[in-house]
């Protein structure tokens, strides 16, 4: 058995698309693999906490980690912590750098009533994660040159030596999403260990 941990982006919610099209790929392709994507709040450290007792609920068995945008932030601080492979989807690189304009105001999840108000300590617990080096054989990177959110180029350099796809066009989304999970599934089976 293998488990699947899909890491969602910020303020959104495991009925994300991305998140509820690669459950039912799974379910239809590797049923023998286990889907998870737990709700997550923007707050960092509570975000840590509950991917760490998930993480470790699951192991030894493999886990194969999948992040979309400030999920892919949480994604390599995971991987680079326990050693595991992970599909990044055009990932937040440096997420402190746009929480300012989060601060002290309401903000509400994409998908639930959820609310939540970011403090300016919730900055310093993401720059605790930040991972500045990382295992370089452990990621795939998947961007798309048009995301409207993020700059891509960041996650193109911050895993310049890493595999990556990177497509013209896009969005922050990334526009046909579906065509790669069989490769990543491909890639999380070649590279464990």
């Amino acid at each position: 058995m293998a488990a699947l941990l899909y890491i969602h982006g910020f303020l959104s919610s495991p009925q994300s698309f991305k998140a509820q099209q690669t459950q039912r790929w799974l379910a239809e392709n590797h049923p023998e693999i286990d889907f998870y994507c737990p709700q997550l709040p923007p707050y960092p450290a509570q975000t840590q906490s509950i991917l760490e007792s998930l993480v470790e609920s699951l192991l030894p068995q493999p886990i194969y980690l999948m992040g979309s945008s400030l999920g892919g932030f949480w994604a390599t601080w995971l991987a680079e912590k326990y050693n595991l492979q992970a599909v990044l989807i055009n990932p937040a690189v440096q997420p402190q750098n746009f929480m300012p304009a989060y601060l002290e105001v309401d903000l509400k999840s994409y998908h639930t009533d959820d609310s939540y108000r970011l403090h300016a300590g919730h900055i310093d617990e993401i720059i605790a994660a930040d991972v500045p080096a990382i295992r370089t054989a452990n990621y795939w990177l998947l961007v798309q040159t048009g995301d409207e959110t993020l700059d891509y180029r960041q996650a193109v350099q911050k895993y310049a030596a890493c595999k990556q796809t990177i497509e013209d066009g896009g969005d922050h989304a990334f526009q046909g999403f579906e065509r790669y999970l069989h490769d990543c599934i491909e890639f999380f089976q070649h590279t464990e260990r």
